[in-house]
């Protein structure tokens, strides 16, 4: 489970298992875990984390979206 990005108290990062679907990033906090598409950035999952902190989310991955499908084809292609 490679981290990939810490900002706030968000954790990115991505499951090693999960090659065979669109690229997507999960994001764990304290309240739970979500999971977004990158291409384009939807919301795919929820599980406990407040809409204020996912609008939080969604902005940071898309600031920081090239580095996340970056980081997702540099481990998923191998």
């Amino acid at each position: 489970m490679p981290t990939i990005l810490r900002l706030a108290n968000f954790r990115f990062h991505f499951y090693s298992n999960e090659g065979n679907e669109p690229p997507h990033i999960h994001v764990r906090c304290s309240d739970g875990e979500c999971k977004l598409w990158l291409e384009p950035v939807v919301l795919a999952s929820n599980r406990g984390i407040a809409p204020h902190d996912l609008r939080e989310i969604e902005r940071l991955v898309f600031e920081n979206k090239q580095t996340l499908l970056d980081k997702y084809h540099e481990y998923h292609d191998l």
